[in-house]
């Protein structure tokens, strides 16, 4: 059997991150957008919401074609329409246009989650596989703040549109990148073995993918559901500027990346589902310190901000530490059909995605304290989900036994 080309690593860092930009670069623009289009701030908050819809929808339709046409013309058609979408963004005049836009920004960017991950778990095994999604997380923990450091800039200079503009230009350096270095690492074997309805009953009827998907799910949901809401806490109530907002995202995804380093280092510790126990609790305890702190919390002032992003990483520190471990173990028992899985699998988690950065605008009424109780909320049923499915106690693990 021929053997499958591993791509370069930073080709997949670059792949899997694009999209994560794509969402957080023009956060800091949210409040101008509202102004511009003459919309309330829960609305624009939608336009997340609609990109993780669009997600969801393009995670499923790029997998399942990664298996018919191959990883590599998957990923050049979705980064085609990707340009596409991002090119319709700066020319919409409305609300309604950009949603529609982002739905076909989202809905191309995708590729660059679901493929990438098909390609490192068919061409990586074992341990080996744990620590290069460690590592990649750790590297990648920035393109969240790399987003809204570059868009806060851009849109101070120049305005909201020439963030769309920016993301124009970075479609096309992806493209040519793309063309020119990634392999293809389908195998026949794959391509023989397609059927979308019985991978599904599969994947359904697996407590653990099920519990696997609400963990990646609630995270990134937590994750942007912050960019979300952190631009009306710190640029309108805390009254900093787009450019210094997108400094305050390096600082905080210092946390996920240190995460995911803790996650390595503890690998060869523990099993990694322990690990992904241990962030989920660490997302607990940040969770009730962010609301504790906002609870007492008195004045718009530099120690209270400084106290609230210090409550913030300790719940991506956790995310940080729980996510890696996650993605590689999810689909372990779905080697022999990766790409339908793989696609299946991320369409459930992105609707969960979607489904809680759209609670975060319905809640969005411009008091610091829905976000953090909306948090303590979402990690106390991801640990609770953790310790039922993932790692069990030695007890519930006996009576699972017994009967």
């Amino acid at each position: 059997m021929k053997k499958i080309s591993v791509p370069s690593l930073w080709l997949m860092i670059i792949l899997v991150a694009f999209p994560q930009i794509s969402e957080t670069i023009y956060a800091p623009s949210l409040p101008d957008i509202s102004s511009a289009l003459h919309v309330s701030s829960n609305a624009t908050q939608l336009t997340l919401s609609i990109y993780f819809i669009g997600f969801a929808l393009g995670v499923f339709c790029w997998g399942w074609l990664s298996d018919l046409i191959g990883r590599r013309p998957a990923m050049l058609w979705g980064i085609l329409i990707y340009g596409i979408g991002s090119l319709l963004c700066y020319l919409s005049t409305s609300i309604e246009l950009l949603m529609i836009s982002r739905m076909i920004q989202a809905f191309g960017a995708s590729t660059g989650s679901v493929v990438t991950q098909t390609i490192l778990r068919e061409s990586v095994a074992g341990h080996k596989r744990h620590a290069m999604f460690a590592q990649i997380s750790a590297v990648i923990a920035f393109t969240p703040a790399l987003g809204p450091l570059i868009g806060g800039w851009v849109d101070q200079a120049f305005g909201y549109r020439a963030v769309f503009f920016t993301l124009i230009a970075m479609s096309i350096g992806i493209f040519i990148y793309a063309f020119t270095a990634l392999p293809e690492t389908r195998t026949v074997t794959t391509i023989n073995k397609i059927n979308v309805f019985q991978v599904l009953k599969r994947i359904i009827t697996d407590k653990k993918v099920i519990a696997f998907s609400l963990l990646i799910g609630g995270t990134n949901g937590i994750l942007f559901s912050y960019y979300a809401e952190s631009p009306f806490i710190f640029i309108e109530y805390f009254k900093i500027s787009p450019g210094l907002y997108g400094f305050l995202g390096i600082i905080v995804a210092l946390a996920s990346i240190v995460g995911a380093n803790i996650s390595k280092r503890l690998l060869p510790i523990y099993k990694p589902e322990k690990i992904i126990y241990i962030g989920c609790l660490v997302m607990t305890v940040g969770a009730i310190v962010l609301t504790t702190i906002i609870l007492n919390g008195t004045s718009p002032n530099v120690f209270f901000a400084t106290a609230i992003l210090a409550a913030v990483f300790i719940i991506l520190l956790g995310i940080g530490v729980a996510l890696p471990n996650c993605l590689s173990l999810a689909l372990v028992n779905f080697q022999d059909v990766i790409g339908t899985a793989g696609a299946l699998f991320s369409l459930g988690y992105y609707i969960v995605v979607s489904l809680i950065t759209w609670g975060m605008s319905q809640i969005h009424t411009g008091s610091l304290l829905a976000m953090p109780l909306y948090f303590l909320v979402l990690a106390f049923f991801m640990t609770i989900a953790c310790r039922i499915f993932i790692y069990p106690s030695r007890l519930e693990k006996a009576i699972s036994f017994k009967i």
